[in-house]
């Protein structure tokens, strides 16, 4: 059928940019969960991570995260970007980078940690 192998014509893209989006976001998780973790532990840490005092550290806990987030994945897309990376290893990364994201979010696991 005409037009159905259109692999002779577009070659296989790097997977590069999709992993880099898919670590960055596990990274922004457990990032968004530390700093959850440290504004909540540490009052000191709340106090700097308090950007709007209606919210209180919440503001700039998601903030910072977003940011961190964004960061990440602009870094890893320009390493990556036209590379392919190894699939089942960026992804057993971001899946224990997630795990642990939600552990520190787990209010039980997070009072055992703090000594509650």
């Amino acid at each position: 059928m005409a037009g159905s192998d259109t692999s002779s014509t577009i070659g296989e893209l790097p997977n590069g940019k999709g992993m880099a989006a898919i670590l960055a976001a596990a990274i922004g998780c457990v990032a968004l969960s530390v700093f959850a973790f440290l504004g909540d532990a540490v009052k000191s840490i709340g106090a700097i991570f308090s950007f709007y005092h209606p919210t209180g550290a919440l503001s700039g806990v998601t903030d910072t995260a977003i940011i961190v987030w964004l960061v990440s994945w602009y870094v890893l897309a320009k390493r990556w970007g036209k590379r392919d990376v190894a699939v089942g290893r960026v992804s057993i990364i971001a899946f224990m980078l997630l795990v642990a994201g939600l552990l520190l979010t787990f209010p039980p696991f997070m009072d055992l940690l703090q000594g509650k």
